[in-house]
């Protein structure tokens, strides 16, 4: 979802996408949601273990977030390049794991 949301915002650097509209960014953006949705459901329907999968509700819901922050730490980071990753960062990001950390500790 990331790129769906944000990717977008880099259109006016690329010659192609610089005059699109509205309209047309929202229907970009809906065609990457949905190829990000088509991995996205079926791994949670896999995953849970209501369908025999090893993850609980809250553990794929953490895992998801912490997927889908590396995932825009590093198009911030290398696709926009207007971001810098600071300490504080790091330290959410530390704190992320021991989230991913306690919510799979029986």
């Amino acid at each position: 979802m990331v790129l769906a949301w944000y990717g977008h915002l880099r259109f006016k650097d690329f010659e192609i996408t610089k005059n699109l509209g509205l309209w047309a960014i929202i229907l970009i953006s809906w065609s990457v949601a949905l190829l990000e949705y088509l991995f996205q459901v079926p791994a949670n329907k896999i995953g849970y273990i209501g369908n025999n999968g090893p993850f609980n509700l809250f553990q794929l819901r953490i895992l998801q977030e912490v997927i889908s922050l590396t995932v825009f730490t590093l198009i911030a980071v290398f696709f926009f390049k207007t971001e810098t990753l600071r300490w504080n960062h790091l330290g959410a990001f530390v704190l992320m794991i021991g989230a991913v950390y306690l919510i799979f500790k029986k």
